[in-house]
């Protein structure tokens, strides 16, 4: 006869191997009374039925049955209906649980459109948002040269905050955005999960200042008392002696400022690659990079022929010059709170659109899109006429639903 603990464990192990069953029973019934009927099945006739499906005769009567309780086996069967039981009333509990918190109505659209976890979401600033931070290394981007080491700690270091309720595959594209921004990045991929934790790959940036010099632009720097805020980006007109010229802004700094009762703190430029934290130890939010104002350097991209008065000039007057309002934001917005979005679809080779024009195709009727725009090898066609004829690697710009998109794009691999 063996010792009891060993009964003992083989009673465990009989228990686990004979409960798996009964367990998958036990967690269908409780998740599937919860979700379709909101009824919780009491525990009791859990234990009833998963003992019976474990094959002991008599159910929970087998405990005080002579014939079991004064086996020589009694150790091993009774732990055996023990952990039974336990097993199932454990996976009752999860199945009940899962039924009460389940979507009642699910899809594929809402699967791709999830949001982050509730208990990541917080109240910043009087409105609901939610940081997203990087975990795990910063991993490189294939094809392209690997990341610094300052730079790559510098990525996995930083916390991002946004609005709680976009889905998180705009998080995603919304981070990737602003890591190739804010680092000047060549490349950015982004992975975030429900928990709000984000795995990067990413590039190197190309080059220094002339990645953000546009074609034909010229880039100078010139002294001047640079306004609070300036930014990358900004339209600027300086003025000097000789000329006035306007530009945009594609750096900016201003000095380093020391008083008599000590040193202030660095202003902030915008190549400045870190933000200082206002307390010691406790790490403040991403800003967007702009200057504090005062005396600095401006740099701005200007024409050929503006070229030559600023590298004359000393210094110059920056007046920051309005931007207006950018119609095409209001649109986007008019169109996403209508439901809509905005598509871009290839032209295949033999495909039903290769050759064929926009009256033909008839994808308003067909998919419920409607084209707004091509890019071909000869340019743009804004707002094509029907007579306009789309050939292989055109590009297809049209406005629907997500699904219509998704239809559209189907339709015409």
């Amino acid at each position: 006869m063996a010792s009891f603990p060993v009964e003992l464990l083989f009673g465990i192990y009989l228990g686990i191997l004979t409960g798996i069953i009964p367990g998958l029973v036990s967690w269908s019934l409780g998740f599937v009374f919860k979700y379709f009927t909101g009824v919780t099945i009491p525990g009791f006739g859990v234990v009833v039925l998963s003992v019976a499906l474990a094959g002991v005769n008599g159910g929970l009567l087998a405990l005080a049955d002579p014939t079991i309780t004064q086996s020589a086996n009694a150790v091993t069967v009774t732990t055996a209906i023990l952990v039974v039981l336990m097993i199932s009333l454990y996976a009752h509990s999860r199945g009940d649980q899962m039924g009460a918190t389940f979507p009642k109505r699910l899809s594929l659209k809402q699967l791709r459109e999830r949001t982050l976890a509730a208990d990541v979401r917080g109240a910043l600033a009087g409105r609901d948002e939610a940081r997203v931070r990087v975990v795990g290394e910063v991993a490189d981007m294939e094809g392209y040269p690997p990341l610094s080491d300052d730079l790559r700690a510098e990525i996995r270091d930083s916390e991002w905050t946004f609005p709680a309720d976009l889905r998180i595959s705009e998080l995603e594209a919304r981070l990737a955005e602003r890591l190739k921004t804010e680092y000047d990045l060549g490349d950015a991929a982004v992975t975030v999960d429900e928990r709000g934790r984000a795995a990067v790959v990413a590039a190197p940036p190309f080059s220094g200042l002339s990645k953000r010099v546009p074609d034909g632009k010229r880039a100078v720097s010139v002294n001047a008392l640079v306004p609070t805020g300036v930014a990358r980006n900004d339209e600027v007109t300086l003025i000097t002696p000789d000329a006035q010229v306007s530009g945009t802004v594609v750096s900016a700094k201003t000095q380093t400022t020391t008083a008599a009762a000590g040193p202030d703190p660095e202003a902030t430029g915008a190549d400045d690659d870190e933000d200082a934290d206002d307390e010691e130890g406790v790490p403040q939010p991403v800003r967007a990079p702009t200057t504090t104002g005062g005396e600095g350097r401006v740099t701005v991209a200007v024409t050929r022929t503006d070229a030559e008065p600023l590298l004359k000039a000393d210094r110059a007057r920056v007046v920051v010059e309005s931007r207006g309002v950018r119609r095409e934001y209001e649109l986007l917005s008019l169109l996403r709170r209508a439901g809509r979005r905005f598509g871009r679809v290839t032209v295949g080779a033999g495909g039903p659109l290769d050759g064929a024009t926009v009256g033909e195709a008839n994808v308003r009727s067909a998919y419920g899109v409607a084209v707004m725009a091509v890019r071909g090898a000869s340019g743009w066609v804004v707002a094509p006429k029907g007579s306009t004829t789309l050939s292989a690697g055109d590009e297809v710009f049209a406005v629907g639903t997500r699904g219509e998109l998704d239809a559209f794009r189907e339709g015409v691999a």
